[in-house]
């Protein structure tokens, strides 16, 4: 089957075939990790059909985790709206007529009941998130608190909070926080359509200030934007050329919302989607591949093609920060039908 397909395409089957049969059997080395993928290599998984690209990222989901168990994670915005950013797809943009209003941080007390709700509700992660383009010092030692009382609770910790400096990337990881959220978004190319008030290297900066503290780092990005398929397999290359891949890859479908510039665009493919996240799993084997934004317009048999992609996380809950999320009994139900589990800490 593989030498039937042309060059290009042919060498991507047999360097992520090798690479299946060369660790399968090592016992030593259960699946080798790759930070060189190159842009044309991703491009030609993107081109693989459509069931060698699925089988490809199936076999290699099990050689790292429990295809039957789904990690689930709630996140709560602790301080919504009122962004300085100019981010064409949100609608907490102080500069878009979206109907979100400006608030303060939550207090912490508010913060911890939600968080005991959610682990009532079966997550095992609790997300923190909120509008700042980056936070003050104050306000990092407010979020310091809530992760420690949240971790008292025997959940896993995340925030997304906006640019760290240093200091407060080592701050955050003192208070226990196990991940940091700080999406690429997109291509190098197509992040200047998207975004203008922050750079590409003002992310990566970030990210690298997470990663020298110690925390685990949670980064992906958004598809239907406007991006072209180029953009699609330049923002996977991106994540997966990274000294150390991220622990975990969020992979959003563009949500919408009136007066935030991307809305009333065409809507995203959605087998387009399930590439995304298949070609992601390939890429970074030992990454939690996240199910993120954009499950309300997702039917069912597209969630569960993404899950055999290789997604094994999902967001639990009415609503991700600002955008409708599936309901819990909803997702409870599909997870019963697909026969998947949550996954345990």
């Amino acid at each position: 089957m593989v030498n039937g397909l042309v060059p290009s395409l042919r060498e991507a089957m047999v360097s992520v075939m090798t690479l299946g049969e060369s660790t399968l059997h090592s016992p030593g080395n259960p699946g080798l990790v790759r930070n060189d993928w190159t842009r044309a290599e991703v491009r030609a998984l993107f081109a693989l059909p459509f069931p060698e690209l699925m089988f490809e990222a199936a076999r290699i989901h099990r050689m790292h985790f429990d295809p039957a168990e789904v990690q689930i994670s709630t996140l709560l915005s602790i301080k919504t709206g009122g962004c300085p950013e100019d981010c064409a797809y949100c609608p907490q943009a102080a500069r878009y007529d979206t109907g979100v209003k400006a608030e303060k941080l939550m207090a912490l007390g508010a913060v911890l009941d939600e968080a005991r709700a959610a682990k009532a509700s079966g997550a095992s992660r609790f997300c923190m998130g909120a509008a700042w383009r980056s936070p003050k010092d104050r306000d990092v030692e407010n979020v310091c608190e809530m992760v420690e009382g949240v971790k008292a609770l025997g959940l896993e910790t995340c925030a997304t909070l906006g640019m760290l400096t240093p200091a407060q990337a080592a701050r955050l990881k003192q208070s226990g926080l196990d991940y940091y959220n700080h999406n690429l978004d997109t291509s190098p190319e197509f992040y200047g359509e998207i975004v203008t008030t922050r750079t590409y290297q003002d992310r990566l900066d970030t990210l690298d200030a997470v990663r020298e503290a110690g925390i685990n780092v949670c980064c992906g990005g958004i598809v239907g934007m406007g991006e072209g398929a180029e953009d699609r397999a330049g923002m996977i290359a991106t994540l997966a050329s990274l000294p150390v891949h991220p622990e975990s890859v969020p992979i959003n479908m563009l949500v919408q919302v009136e007066g935030t510039p991307l809305a009333g665009g065409e809507k995203f493919e959605p087998l387009e989607f399930v590439r995304t996240i298949a070609v992601a799993r390939i890429c970074m084997p030992k990454s939690v591949v996240r199910l993120s934004a954009g499950r309300e317009d997702m039917s069912e048999e597209t969630q569960a093609l993404c899950f055999l992609a290789g997604a094994n996380s999902i967001f639990y809950g009415p609503k991700l920060l600002t955008t409708p999320n599936p309901g819990r009994d909803r997702d409870m139900a599909l997870l019963d039908r697909l026969g998947l589990r949550p996954m345990e800490r």
